[in-house]
């Protein structure tokens, strides 16, 4: 086995990553509770050497930006208002201060940003390029052929910029065109009517959603150890909201280089109930869960036909180089459970247990990606092996040479998936 500096979510490899979380498995590090806002976090792994005679030649890759700020100057700014107008009336205890003071601080470094790709973002990308670089070299030798693009959104468009730098750095000869317009964003941040009237708040599934919110949201300890006014807070302060924000802003701060954290004012009950809030969100509005009856993963229909369209083009041309596409978790999620990527698409029912079949800082962290790394022979046969956050994955198709897979195999089983949703819609 050859051992490669890779990315993958916790070191864990096993499908069964879900089933093993559980609140000390949280408390034991907090930054998961960070859910789509998990730095992606950087460790060891093993790579399964290719069959004999087989080389690399071609990767196909979909990735959604690197680590940003909150999306909106509110989410930082009606905490601090909360938190101030307390101080004033003298109800913060010396913790709520201390608070306050992280807030200000940790609004400054954010403010005229939210929602744009942090420092933390760029290293991210330029550092999963070098890898994908050092890991499938003959991808990249001579005047390889990479294409680039990405959505139109800011924060993709710098983490595409990042990535191709990285690339170009390591071998200026590169054929590398990079891309966005509106002209891509039909496959790169795909949507159907469909899905769109499902997410509507006015669908059964919301209110089961908020009746889960509610009673996952205990603040009261945490609102006591900040306010020394039980009767200010009464009278002032929306105890749920102030907590859920305040988790949120904790959440990000992995994604930043302020230094600060918040997570010591929860404890581990705490931000295992409310990460579940934002995991059963994701995995309904995102991903597989049976209640949307398929109609997430299927906005993933166009991205996957462009990718096995590419893939061919790629093969026919018979040279080397790659496809890199920059998008969101909102894609990059559907497509890991359209795809069936080992650990992306379990299927649960019940609410209390949706974190035992998926979890979002497992599928879409920060700076998550999928590739498939295209192999061949002599005599041209092709063969492939799929990568999720760079940690090798299987599909649900029979394979002799696992974790490799025949791509004509691969392409027909995507092919019946594909015609499968379209019958569907």
């Amino acid at each position: 086995m050859k051992r490669l500096y890779i990315v993958t979510v916790l070191a864990l490899c096993s499908v069964a990553l879900c089933a093993q979380t559980s609140r000390e498995f949280v408390a034991a590090n907090p930054c998961v509770t960070g859910g789509v806002y998990y730095a992606y976090p950087t460790t060891e792994a093993v790579s399964t050497p290719a069959p004999k005679g087989y080389r690399p030649f071609y990767i196909s890759h979909y990735g959604r930006h690197g680590s940003r700020w909150l999306i909106s100057p509110k989410d930082y700014t009606s905490m601090i208002d909360v938190m101030e107008r307390a101080d004033k009336a003298g109800a913060l205890t010396s913790l709520g201060k201390d608070v306050l003071r992280r807030l200000n601080i940790i609004y400054e470094d954010a403010k005229g940003l939210e929602g744009e790709l942090t420092p933390v973002g760029v290293k991210q990308h330029r550092g999963i390029a070098e890898r994908m670089y050092a890991n499938y070299g003959d991808v990249f030798s001579g005047n390889a052929r990479v294409s680039a693009r990405s959505t139109v959104v800011v924060r993709c468009v710098l983490s595409m910029a990042a990535f191709c730098e990285r690339l170009k750095e390591l071998n200026p000869q590169l054929n590398l065109t990079r891309e966005t317009g509106q002209r891509f964003m039909g496959y790169l941040c795909g949507g159907t009517k469909e899905a769109d009237e499902f997410k509507s708040h006015d669908n059964p599934w919301y209110e089961t959603y908020k009746a889960f919110e509610a009673s996952h949201t205990h603040p009261d300890r945490l609102v006591a150890s900040l306010f020394a006014d039980n009767t200010y807070v009464e009278a002032n302060v929306a105890k749920a909201r102030l907590m859920r924000g305040l988790f949120a802003i904790a959440g990000d701060l992995q994604n930043t280089e302020t230094g600060i954290s918040l997570y010591d004012i929860f404890t581990a009950d705490e931000l295992f109930d409310l990460w579940q809030i934002g995991n059963f969100y994701n995995y309904v509005t995102y991903g597989p869960a049976p209640v949307n009856g398929g109609l997430i993963a299927a906005t993933a229909k166009n991205l996957l036909s462009e990718i096995i369209e590419s893939a061919d083009k790629a093969i026919a041309d018979g040279g080397n180089g790659a496809t890199l596409r920059f998008g969101h978790d909102g894609n990059i999620t559907p497509l890991v459970a359209l795809m069936h990527l080992e650990g992306g698409y379990g299927q649960q029912t019940n609410p209390e247990l949706f974190y035992s079949a998926w979890c979002n800082f497992q599928v879409s962290p920060m700076a998550s990606n999928v590739q498939i790394v295209f192999f061949r022979n002599k005599a041209g046969d092709v063969i492939v092996k799929f990568l999720h956050n760079e940690r090798e994955v299987a599909i649900p198709i029979e394979t002799d040479i696992a974790p490799y897979y025949h791509w004509d195999s691969v392409k027909s089983y995507f092919k019946d998936i594909l015609s499968s949703v379209v019958a569907k819609n």
